[in-house]
């Protein structure tokens, strides 16, 4: 797939703000700072399109990007930041069990994860949160730039380990935003969700 244009729409954290026309809608989740805002701009060919921080907890809403006029890409707000208040946590829930609610747009929810720190108690929290709202996640793991093959390899199999009791096979892809590497397969995975 080839991403010829890309669009910030808009951000909102209530069904009714979200936007017009209804489309395929492909969703990042992620710990706070692992990469969302990064990956959607390296996906999209684009520098500046999501708005990265190096500060963790920047992200409050659901901010939806127009891709090829055909699709949207949503950057869900980060979770697992430690300094967050309960209320803005209670908030993030409300949101995305909202968002959830009707699934008719969505095609897949990425569940974006550090290849070198690995799954964490938070994303196997969000995955199985996800699970349990009936959406089958994808794994994402970025920065696989900073790992050579053993440790891909290492990752994979912890990865693989953790979800091996479910129903279902986990797809995980080890992308980096850096060199580019896996970024063509999660596209062909979202063209293919798209024909």
């Amino acid at each position: 797939m080839v991403i010829k244009n890309a669009n910030y729409i808009t951000s909102c954290v209530e069904r009714s703000f979200y936007p017009e026309p209804k489309l395929p809608e492909f969703i990042f989740f992620g710990r706070s700072n692992v990469g969302k805002s990064s990956l959607i701009n390296a996906l999209t060919n684009r520098k500046n399109l999501a708005y990265t921080s190096s500060k963790p907890g920047k992200t409050l809403t659901l901010n939806f990007y127009l891709i090829n006029d055909s699709f949207y890409f949503i950057d869900a707000p980060g979770y697992g930041y430690a300094k967050k208040d309960i209320q803005t946590k209670l908030n993030f829930g409300k949101m995305i069990e909202d968002y959830l609610k009707n699934k008719d747009y969505l095609k897949y929810a990425f569940l974006v994860i550090d290849s070198k720190i690995g799954l964490t108690e938070d994303d196997c929290l969000m995955f199985n949160f996800l699970v349990d709202k009936g959406v089958v996640p994808i794994v994402i793991a970025t920065k696989v730039d900073k790992l050579n093959q053993k440790e891909t390899n290492l990752s994979l199999n912890k990865i693989t380990k953790t979800f091996e009791n479910t129903s279902f096979d986990v797809e995980v892809y080890f992308v980096s935003s850096v060199s580019k590497k896996g970024l063509l397969q999660v596209l062909d995975k979202i063209e293919d969700a798209l024909n």
